[in-house]
């Protein structure tokens, strides 16, 4: 990097605005959508797509429910002008989708797609030239009246060529590239120009296509341009005024967003934001942020895994583990303090209806919504707490665990969590549920147990256990089966422990499922730990808690 002062780069001019009105604004309706994800060289893949990939992301752009889809430069190639042809002749745009194609503004470019679109029901051809100083200078080395003459000839020849398509409804599209870059009374000019050419109607309008080829400018100021071109347009009843963003500073959503505010109505871009160096700005987001705030984008992602499957075989792209709304991360909490707050905002939505207001700590959307599920919202590493393994024990395992019960067995899982380094799944997790709570069976198991009501509401209790290996017959008496049980265990010589919560609920429906107790103690030596128990006998559920508890009492040495 070169040290300051910096003089290799200059910020780019920002607009005399003084009066702008995006700012006060805020988005209530859908934009015109065009998808552009199968445009000239596929969005710049390493492996371009092949006719029969491209003709499946097509489809999966109509199911989502994209009514402009841009399928790339069919004069580019022979395989871009099959793909189109098949589109065609198969019969594979539904009557409310309409086709665009992408082309430069030289004539043997203009003929040939056209030639392409024959039989097409709607289209829209997309006329291109590069207005900006860089490319005057640099590549072309022409002046601005000869900019913009590339610009109304190539407009002349789509009239004059418009005949191929005798029957054809064509919609005219032109793009000043690098509007971002191109002076803004400059870029207006040219698009004047182009109108004046064109002749476009309130009734027969035109679409100006207003490209951040690259991205130099904070979102504001691209909003900026946006609305100080719509006001200054002569035809803005007219012309639909279109937004192009591309994401080198990474603010593509946001200018995008910021440019519908200044007053565009529609929005090219691509799924999760493929496209040349960083990509266009992703349509998924800010179809979502929409709907995120209650306007309904028009586009369908209530399975959004399955159009990520599509994009991601089609295309040898991965989606990012942090894509918003997409990403195998993005409703994953690992930090203990979010995952007990989405565990109980969780809960509080559960008693909600369908239509009422989701209010969830760190979820902005439902990911049911998108198609997603819970399984891993919670994940556990290090650094989760007890709210989140308390909520796997309960979503992936059905075990309502007693709240005073979370801390204990969260810090029993963070220590694994410490020692492996790494995440730990769900089965782990309850792998380690299993070999501290159910499966100690040293210095105390049992073997057998019974009871038998005796006068006075009193009841007293048999039971055959192993003791450090050696079997006992123990016998006691109390207020109910728990505190004989208590009392047996007490007279055969185990140090007096008190019982301070008891809690059970049933795994699963029908007279075979099992019964889960979890109980808790508090040993002579002043040391409270829970233990639990399974049957399908709630008793001896509760019986094998009370032993599970003292053998985990007795590996810390608590009984004392």
């Amino acid at each position: 990097m070169q040290p300051p002062p910096i003089t290799k780069y200059r910020p780019y001019p920002i607009i005399d605005l003084p009066d702008r009105q995006w700012p006060s604004r805020t988005i209530t309706r859908a934009p015109l959508w065009c998808s552009v994800d199968l445009r000239d060289g596929n969005q710049a893949l390493a492996i371009p797509m092949n006719v029969e990939e491209k003709l499946e992301l097509f489809q999966t752009l109509v199911d989502v429910g994209f009514k402009e889809i841009e399928i790339g430069f069919p004069s580019a190639s022979q395989t871009e002008f099959d793909f189109c042809r098949r589109l065609i002749e198969e019969k594979r745009i539904p009557d409310d989708v309409t086709i665009q194609i992408l082309t430069q503004a030289r004539e043997e470019l203009i003929v040939r797609s056209f030639e392409a679109l024959k039989g097409a029901r709607r289209v829209v051809f997309h006329l291109y030239n590069s207005t900006n100083p860089a490319q005057r200078k640099l590549v072309f080395g022409l002046s601005k009246g000869e900019i913009k003459a590339i610009a109304t000839r190539g407009t002349e020849l789509v009239k004059k060529h418009m005949p191929i398509v005798a029957g054809t409804d064509v919609v005219f599209q032109y793009s000043p590239e690098s509007f971002s870059l191109t002076e803004i009374d400059y870029a207006l000019e040219v698009c004047e120009a182009v109108a004046d050419v064109l002749q476009p109607t309130p009734q027969r309008k035109m679409i100006m296509n207003l490209p951040a080829t690259v991205e130099v400018n904070t979102p504001n100021v691209h909003a900026d341009q946006i609305e100080w071109f719509c006001r200054h347009i002569s035809r803005r009843d007219s012309v639909i005024i279109s937004l192009h963003a591309h994401n080198d500073r990474g603010c593509a959503v946001a200018a995008t967003e910021l440019g519908l505010l200044a007053g565009a109505d529609r929005v090219e871009g691509t799924l999760f934001g493929n496209g040349e160096r960083t990509g266009n700005v992703d349509i998924v987001t800010v179809a979502l942020n929409m709907y995120s705030a209650g306007v309904h984008p028009g586009l369908d992602f209530s399975n959004l895994n399955a159009v990520r499957d599509v994009y991601e075989r089609c295309t040898r792209m991965d989606v990012p583990p942090r894509q918003p709304y997409a990403g195998e991360l993005v409703f994953t909490a690992f930090s203990g303090s979010h995952q007990d707050a989405i565990n109980k905002g969780l809960a509080a939505q559960a008693k909600k209806t369908p239509t009422e207001l989701w209010e969830v700590p760190y979820l902005p959307i439902d990911p049911k919504d998108l198609g997603r599920n819970y399984r891993a919202i919670i994940r556990i590493n290090s650094q989760s707490g007890k709210g989140g393994v308390a909520f796997v024990m309960e979503k992936e395992f059905g075990l309502q665990l007693p709240k005073a019960m979370h801390r204990e067995l969260g810090r029993i899982v963070n220590d694994i969590a410490d020692v492996k380094g790494n995440e730990i799944s769900p089965d782990e997790v309850f792998a380690a549920f299993k070999a501290e709570y159910l499966e100690r069976e040293a210095p105390y198991r049992l073997v057998e147990f019974s009871t038998d009501s005796r006068e006075g509401r009193k009841v007293a209790c048999c039971a055959t256990m192993l003791i450090d290996g050696v079997q006992r017959e123990l016998a006691g008496t109390g207020n109910g089966p728990i505190d004989a049980f208590v009392h047996a265990l007490v007279s055969a010589g185990v140090k007096p422990f008190e019982i301070l919560s008891y809690s059970e609920h049933s795994l699963g429906k029908g007279a075979d499922s099992r019964a889960v107790s979890y109980i808790q103690i508090k040993t002579s030596a002043e040391v409270t730990l829970f233990g639990v128990g399974m049957d399908t006998n709630i008793e001896i559920a509760s019986m094998n808690a009370i032993v599970s508890a003292l053998n985990r009492a007795a590996v810390r040495n608590a009984l004392v």
